[in-house]
């Protein structure tokens, strides 16, 4: 119970702006970057003097994003932007053309955050490929995203000291007081008719196993992989939640650049290093201290005494973007 409060009412932020280490001539793709969290982030790395990419798809919220950002926060870093790219998170036929593109103008990556997420869409919700809407925004776009990327991640990697590279996935609160023992159903993400709010909860769970299994995919090779509750925060997320639980949460959630501050704290930390692929870290930047035996069990295969569920959920998302990597 008390690293739920804790997760509620947070200490202050030890990583913020203020104290941010220099981003200058790093590249950065932020996912959902043209509100929210996302936004928060890319206003601070871009004034830092990062190299920022807005991924999404509406080219005019994007866009407007962008000039927002530039008219409040000047950057006079040499090679500082904020550039939009598009993608469909939902749609996974856009991702690979976003690869392709992001490629071509840039020779590294240091930090992908799989920010954009969806909550609660009405029921039946579903994508072009017709996945779970919830599943293929939360889970099988990023993971898509993220294999395809791992070329250019990999290559930066090289350059630079072990967990400078960096893959952040966004978990949630739910995690730890709504995930059901052993993690998820993936039988219920299948199904069309599952009540939007378990599929929220089973995506998030989703994001953990994933950031788990690219962590023991890549960490050899000095890329870090974390997943992060950004705390409860003031966002968009929240547009589908009806207005008597918007009332009942908004006198506990805060300004989104705190949900930043902890996704910074993931980003850059030195307190990190590649022994902690697979953390999960709480707001506003902080290792959780006790995650679920249930959900640690669930990430061990079982040879090694566990269950082996995020195998067989990491398995089904593989099965689903093969299609899509060559």
């Amino acid at each position: 119970m008390g690293v739920t409060w804790s997760q509620f009412f947070p200490p202050p932020p030890s990583l913020t702006e203020t104290n941010l280490p220099s981003p200058a001539g790093k590249v950065f793709i932020v996912t959902g970057g043209y509100n929210g969290v996302g936004f928060e982030l890319c206003k601070i790395l871009y004034k830092a003097g990062g190299r920022v990419y807005i991924a999404g798809r509406s080219k005019e919220k994007a866009l407007h994003a962008i000039e927002r950002i530039k008219a409040i926060s000047e950057s006079s870093a040499a090679g500082a932007d904020i550039i939009f790219l598009f993608l469909s998170l939902d749609d996974l036929t856009t991702i690979k053309r976003a690869v392709q593109q992001f490629t071509s103008a840039e020779s590294r990556l240091d930090i992908l955050f799989n920010n954009a997420g969806i909550s609660n869409p009405p029921r039946g919700s579903v994508s072009p490929q017709g996945h779970d809407l919830q599943l293929a925004t939360n889970c099988l776009g990023p993971h898509l995203l993220t294999q395809l990327l791992l070329p250019i991640l990999l290559h930066t990697a090289k350059s630079i000291p072990p967990a400078g590279v960096r893959v952040i996935w966004t978990g949630s609160l739910v995690v730890d007081i709504s995930a059901p023992v052993g993690g998820m159903e993936i039988s219920e993400l299948l199904r069309k008719e599952t009540d939007p709010a378990r599929n929220y909860i089973n995506t998030k769970v989703g994001n953990w196993f994933l950031a788990k299994a690219l962590a023991d995919q890549v960490g050899a090779s000095g890329i870090l992989s974390v997943v992060q509750n950004p705390g409860n925060l003031r966002t968009d997320i929240a547009r589908h939640f009806s207005v008597i639980l918007r009332c009942l949460v908004a006198p506990l959630a805060y300004h989104a650049k705190f949900g930043a501050y902890t996704s910074l704290w993931a980003a850059f930390s030195h307190e990190l290093n590649i022994a902690d692929g697979g953390s999960y870290i709480i707001p506003w930047g902080r290792f959780h201290p006790c995650p679920r035996d249930d959900l640690l069990r669930a990430m061990e295969t079982k040879q090694q005494g566990g269950t082996g569920s995020a195998d067989t959920f990491v398995q089904y998302c593989d099965d689903q973007i093969a299609d899509y990597l060559a």
